[in-house]
């Protein structure tokens, strides 16, 4: 390395050795030396020509809406939508359609880095962490790594050449690469100064991989890069990575096992050649040192078990913390001392004696002559540990009054530039600790489980299992919060001035470091402006079918007749049946199979398999889910054409007999998204008999209010692993607590046996009314209707005008409308089968956009009456449905732009990303013999607080009579042992002086650890050593920073040294005499470059 790269402008953002150049939001608004390299926004012929669809489908619909007048809408295909009866009750509450926009209207706007992605496109590659860098966003997965350069944030995979090497479920991501298949990656940890990522594996292994070997400017999409190290670290999964301020690196696995990797040996491994691979991972496996020891040593009982979830370095006191769902540990990050450890409730853990243990001991050794007495030691320690484990947790519920130790969980872990601690729990809980490991208060803002906490600056976000993100300040205060994702929130991170917040579904979201605030207005209002550059309009056609098949089976011809004579034209096909199978023995089977997680039977099986073969299924249509409860089944096949626009399925059973626990009645619900919009389709049988109209509202009310998706049994549809077990299934992007399941879908169908009948008409009157088809008259006698005129159920959802016979009910296998019972009971004809929907428009006219995403129309509603196979008819109804897509690609363009292009926003940009001017004591510090220096940092800003990180660029050894050369940056630029700086980060408030501790340890004993114990050690070399110190100065809300950089010698030897005189007068430095650092005016951080050229290093 040249040293001279080292003796840069203090006040630049960055040095050549160890920064390099990022394209966040905050520098679009400057010129910047390497623009050419960045791929513009809007450079490819692709990207212009999905801009110009665009424009021409939305003057396509304006001067269409301008051709019609009638308020019944045409499909694009031709025919015409049929007329359609409205309930009332559905503009308020839970039967209102949710709120859409073209931006989200309730939270700030948002960078879709990743879209959110089908889930089936993700079985055994799901992302489970990510981590920023200066300049990349990597992201740990199930079958490896990858990442995302900053530079490519709003370009797409056509623009960048990329096409060939896209993913499945990637299409509209920024432009990333993909290392070679692994392990799956559980946690990340990156080391900007060596230009590293480390990732911890399931598979027990550590892998090394370099930042800047692998560029995106090759077009080599289908390369997939490799690590530079690996070893097996643990034997079981590495659970948690970090590195500390000495540049070690710490993992945490099962079982309490941590595992402390010196960067002196893992520095020897990188740095080897490529055949020399091999050899360096054997050398750096063994050179572990195993903290376990340090429990049976200091006596502490409690961690011994616990797996290692989480390791956080603080870097302000040298310190680290590791901890598990209920207890923490505190370590010396330089000495790695276990200085303590403590509960999540801040008690401290009890410590053995160890007397008791040796006097035990000693009984053991002298009853059997074969037991030794480290064996038994160990034994007792074990046995012991595993009482007090008992009684600690008998005591915590004891506390409690109950098994509620779920909600004290710990679930995330952060430390703040203040030194401050924060852990997030499963109870919503927020718990603020100081630098020692005490409790200093708690705060609760959400009543839903924590999942991750990240800060960055003066401000802390969280993250939770709803899929919120709230942003408090450092004193605890919330600041703000929003829905950021429709599910829980796995782990958020900082990087080129977005938070970027990762999803358990995949997506990857990005929010301006300044949210909430003003920048967020004018962005919403850019891009609503833009709308019509970026949607998308789709038509697919939806065949709904239900029937009561009344126990019964149906031939080949009578599904043909009901679904596959229509099916050829449409895109899905929704089928309901009740009654497959009922009887008290198998609705008490079924109900048992419901209890333990089982459904489905062999006849619901024979059903879905004749569909099947009547929709030509495995050619023309996949099914790709579907659920049973007793005689109920409901499945949904896909045209292969759209396959990989519809996926996210989820179902839902909700029986509603006998006391709502058989199901008898009830429905079945099945959740799917198209074309990124949720639709639902819900099955139901409600209750019977003419009487029953108020038994058939509250089964509608009860399967509304109370029906949840969940997961499919199948292992298509499997969760992704590695989640924590506190996070539920999909909520939706409207999650709202108390909100219903049903009311957050873009787009509902029930459809089903409702059992609603005709009031006030006899058997024969309904019998000559059907013959004279006058179905006018007799609508005015359908319960349903009367019942959605009053408001009373199916609250603003639609049916098409009814115009075919009553379905219900029928002689078995007699055709014609001389079917209808003719028995003893002569029950009444009825429209029992019924097909309803609600869409996301607010009324009648309103056109398909991104504000109403869903806009359906009926183009068929009938009954097929040839078919005689059941006392029921099958009823089937052909939606013609539009759905308002966002072209994500094309809108991370536009947002790109508008940050490119605004002048409002580059002001505001440029007037957030003022750094307050600073100015340091010395240049130049002088350690020996343990001395304790003082470095003032002074803040000369009036209104803005500085905030400050110092870290070590390298050290070196000083050659008698020679200048320092050659510094060497250990692990995440991390201090060499015989230098303490504490605190190495705070904040300075306007016109304050920080004062920073700078002393010298005597560290001469250096060990070299052999699988864990201590195999040779040796004095360390008595020459004196120079390391560089930077002071990192940014503002709140900016990545860049303003760099002072101060000289640390470690002199050896007894006689005073005097440094070369300061320019001005400044005083002499004397190392053997001086207890705080001489104090320069220097008029500002800008002068340091005149200073540091007259120093006595180079």
């Amino acid at each position: 390395m040249d040293p001279s790269s080292l003796h840069q402008n203090d006040a630049s953002t960055s040095s050549p050795q160890s920064y390099t150049h990022q394209r966040s939001s905050f520098d679009l608004h400057s010129s910047s030396s390497d623009d050419d390299e960045v791929v513009s926004p809007s450079n490819s012929i692709e990207s212009t020509n999905r801009r110009l669809d665009c424009m021409l489908q939305f003057l396509d619909r304006k001067l269409s809406a301008a051709d019609h007048h009638d308020r019944h809408r045409s499909s694009p295909s031709g025919p015409a939508s049929l007329p359609e009866f409205v309930a009332k009750g559905g503009g308020t509450g839970i039967f209102r359609p949710p709120v859409r926009a073209a931006v989200h209207p309730s939270r700030p706007p948002c960078l879709e880095l990743r879209p959110h992605p089908l889930r089936e496109t993700q079985i055994g590659r799901f992302l489970r962490n990510i981590a920023a860098t200066e300049s990349q966003l990597w992201a740990a997965s199930e079958c490896g790594l990858r990442f995302w350069n900053f530079k490519d944030l709003y370009a797409s995979w056509c623009s960048v050449g990329g096409e060939g090497a896209v993913r499945s479920g990637d299409e509209e991501s920024a432009p990333f690469l993909e290392s070679v298949r692994t392990s799956p990656a559980l946690c990340l940890v990156s080391d900007e100064g060596n230009r590293l990522v480390w990732s911890g594996h399931k598979d027990g292994k550590i892998r090394c991989w370099q930042m800047d070997h692998q560029s995106l400017d090759d077009n080599k999409w289908n390369n997939h890069f490799k690590e530079s190290l690996s070893w097996q670290a643990h034997r079981g999964p590495v659970l948690s990575l970090t590195i500390t301020s000495y540049g070690d690196l710490w993992s945490g696995s099962e079982g309490g096992a941590i595992k402390i990797w010196p960067w002196e040996a893992v520095e020897k491994s990188i740095h080897l050649k490529m055949e020399e691979m091999p050899t360096a991972a054997i050398f750096v496996e063994r050179s572990y040192v195993d903290l376990r020891s340090q429990f049976s040593t200091n006596g502490f009982n409690n961690m011994l078990t616990s797996d290692v979830k989480y390791l956080v370095s603080d870097n302000s006191r040298a310190k680290v913390w590791s901890a598990g769902y209920f207890s923490y540990a505190l370590w010396d990050a330089r000495t790695r001392e276990l200085l303590k450890v403590f509960n999540s409730d801040g008690q401290m853990e009890n410590r053995l004696d160890l007397s008791s243990i040796q006097d035990f001991s000693v009984e053991l050794v002298s009853s059997s002559r074969k037991d030794k007495t480290q064996s038994s030691i160990g034994f007792f320690q074990r046995s012991r540990n595993a009482i007090m484990g008992a009684a600690d947790a008998v005591r915590r519920v004891a506390a409690k009054g109950g098994f509620g130790d779920d909600n004290r969980r710990t679930e995330a872990l952060v430390v703040t530039i203040d030194g401050m601690i924060w852990t997030g729990h499963s109870s919503g809980l927020l718990v603020q600790w100081d630098g020692n490991g005490n409790r200093i208060q708690d705060f609760l803002y959400h009543p839903f489980a924590v999942q991750c906490l990240c800060t960055f600056g003066m401000q802390i976000w969280v993250g939770y299992v709803a899929g919120t993100v709230q942003v408090l300040d450092l004193k605890g205060n919330l600041i703000g919060g929003w829905v950021a994702h429709g599910s829980p929130i796995v782990k958020i991170t900082v990087g080129a001035g977005y938070v970027f917040a990762l999803a358990n579904h995949g997506g990857i979201r990005g929010w301006n470091i300044t949210s909430p605030g003003p920048l967020d207005s004018i962005l919403r209002s850019e891009l609503s402006g833009k709308e019509f550059l970026y949607t998308k309009i789709e038509n697919i056609k939806i065949l709904s079918g239900t029937w009561n098949v009344g126990q019964g089976k149906a031939s080949q011809d009578s599904l043909t007749s009901w679904l596959g004579s229509v099916a050829s034209d449409v895109g899905l096909v929704v089928v309901g049946l009740q009654e497959v199978e009922m009887g008290a023995g198998f609705l008490a089977m079924s109900a048992a199979k419901e209890t333990v997680g089982l459904e489905g039977s062999s006849v619901g099986q024979w059903w879905l398999d004749m569909i099947g073969k009547t929709l030509d299924e495995g050619s023309t249509f996949e099914r790709i889910g579907s659920r049973q409860l007793a005689g109920l089944v409901i499945a949904v096949w896909v045209k292969t054409n759209i396959r990989f626009h519809v996926g996210d399925v989820d179902v839902a059973a909700v029986p509603c007999g006998f006391g709502r626990a058989i199901g008898n009645k009830g429905a079945v619900g099945l959740r799917i998204r198209v074309y990124d919009r949720i639709m639902c389709f819900v099955n139901c049988h409600f209750a019977a008999h003419l009487d029953a109209v108020g038994r058939r509202n509250a089964d509608f009310d009860h399967v509304y209010r109370t029906m949840s998706f969940g997961r499919p049994t199948n292992a298509l549809n499997a969760t992704p692993a590695g989640t924590s077990s506190s996070v539920p299934i999909f909520r939706g992007t409207n999650s709202a607590e108390g909100m219903p399941e049903l009311s957050e879908a873009d787009m509902i169908v029930f459809l089903g046996d409702f059992n609603y009948r005709l009031d006030d008409i006899s058997y024969d009157e309904a019998r000559d009314f059907v013959s004279q088809r006058c179905f006018d008259w007799l609508r005015e006698r359908d319960q349903l209707r009367a019942e959605m005129e009053a408001g009373n159920v199916f609250q603003g959802m639609r049916e098409a005008i009814i115009t075919f016979p009553p379905t219900y009910k029928f002689e078995r296998h007699q055709a014609g409308l001389a079917g209808y019972d003719s028995g003893e009971k002569k029950r009444i004809p009825a429209w029992c089968d019924r097909i309803l929907y609600r869409d996301s428009r607010s009324s009648l006219v309103a056109d398909c956009s991104l504000e109403y995403p869903v806009v359906s129309s009926v183009l068929q509603y009938e009954a097929c009456m040839d078919v005689t196979d059941s006392d029921h008819k099958p009823v089937r109804c052909i939606f013609s449905t539009d759905i308002a897509r966002v072209d994500e690609s094309i809108r991370r363009q536009e947002f790109g732009e508008i940050l490119e292009s605004n002048e409002k926003i580059k002001c505001l940009l440029k007037e957030l990303s003022k750094i307050p001017e600073t100015i340091i004591s010395t240049n130049n510090i002088i350690l020996q013999n343990q001395d304790t220096l003082i470095l003032r940092i002074t803040n000369k800003c009036e209104k803005d607080n500085a905030l400050f990180e110092i870290i070590c660029e390298g050290q070196s050894t000083v050659v008698e009579d020679q200048k320092a050369s050659n510094h060497q940056l250990r692990g995440s630029f991390g201090f060499p042992r015989w230098l303490e700086v504490s605190p190495a980060t705070g904040i300075i408030r306007p016109d304050q002086i920080f004062e920073v501790s700078v002393h010298h340890e005597e560290f001469q004993t250096l060990e070299e650890f052999v699988d864990g114990v201590v195999q040779n050690s040796w004095c360390e070399d008595s020459r004196d050593k120079e390391a560089i110190l930077v002071v990192k100065v940014h503002g709140n809300h900016t990545i860049q920073t303003r760099n002072h950089r101060v000289w640390v010698h470690h002199c050896y030897s007894k006689k005073n040294q005097v440094m070369d005189p300061q320019p001005n007068g400044s005083k002499h430095i004397q190392g053997s005499l001086l207890h705080r650092s001489d104090f320069q005016r220097i008029s500002s951080s800008f002068d340091v470059v005149d200073q540091l050229q007259k120093l006595h290093s180079p």
